[in-house]
């Protein structure tokens, strides 16, 4: 009896502690809403899983019209092409976003302390923004989240 208590415990304790361990980004997708049903299962493990498409394999790093780079999930204007420049890193960059447009949070995945940023409107992921010299920042943004809406 006294074996079957100590189990049933241990069992108890472990279920608590695998709880407590949940990775963070499974318990914060929830908040994200799928709004774009034609989203490719590439984008959606970006945005809501929060990988990272490969390098150098955006066509948006070729994009050098005006106009204005929109969330490919809900459609929310998020750059403005004048804010758009070439980083080298291989991923569409931006100097800034557009006042509201997104939300973040500190993310610890690979190891050091990184800022991940979310579309305000729909919740998904779209990338990271660095320190880029003393005052700049670099919105590094996955390609395929965005979706370019030319000015005419």
């Amino acid at each position: 009896m006294n074996q079957l208590r100590r189990k049933f415990f241990k069992l108890l304790g472990l279920s608590f502690l695998s709880m407590a361990l949940l990775p963070y980004k499974l318990v914060y997708s929830v908040s994200k809403k799928i709004i774009n049903s034609d989203l490719s299962e590439e984008q959606k493990n970006i945005m809501l899983n929060e990988a990272t498409e490969r390098p150098y394999s955006s066509p948006l790093n070729y994009e050098d019209r005006d106009g204005f780079f929109h969330c490919a999930n809900c459609g929310a204007k998020l750059f403005s092409s004048k804010a758009k420049f070439d980083s080298g890193t291989g991923w569409p960059s931006f100097t800034e976003s557009l006042p509201g447009a997104f939300k973040t949070k500190i993310d610890y995945s690979l190891g050091m302390k990184r800022i991940e940023y979310h579309c305000a409107n729909c919740g998904v992921h779209h990338g990271h923004v660095f320190a880029n010299g003393s005052q700049n920042k670099r919105f590094c943004s996955n390609g395929l989240c965005l979706i370019f809406k030319p000015e005419n």
